[in-house]
């Protein structure tokens, strides 16, 4: 059974910084894209970022490039997003995905789900 879980969430002022892990099990992590989407109340959900496979080229939405980077460790099954210069505007449940489409991007390319993680920006 696959699982993908989700931690380093939390409270953050403005300009403030989190990492987030996301932890798989029951797949190997190297033959799928990880990537990270949120969902801010009363929005759809976002796809932000993800990892290939294959040669670790990456993804990001125009709301946070150049302030978050994802990287993956395969050795432990685990994908990161560092978020740097957080802004409330941030706020939201972050959730972990994988997919083996190589750097899927569109949500309907994922078939695995984390239960995501609140992160919250404010002062």
């Amino acid at each position: 059974q696959v699982q993908l879980v989700e931690s380093g969430g939390g409270l953050v002022q403005p300009g403030g910084s989190l990492r987030l892990s996301c932890a798989a099990s029951g797949v190997t992590s190297d033959y799928y894209t990880l990537g990270w989407f949120r969902q801010a109340p009363g929005k759809e959900r976002e796809g932000i970022s993800c990892i290939s496979s294959s040669d670790g080229a990456t993804y990001y939405a125009d709301s946070v490039k150049g302030r978050f980077t994802i990287s993956r460790d395969n050795a432990k099954n685990t994908a990161y997003l560092q978020m740097n210069g957080l802004k409330p505007e941030d706020t939201a449940v972050y959730y972990c995905a994988a997919s083996i489409v190589d750097l899927a991007v569109r949500e309907d390319e994922y078939d695995y789900w984390g239960q995501g993680t609140q992160v919250t920006v404010s002062s």
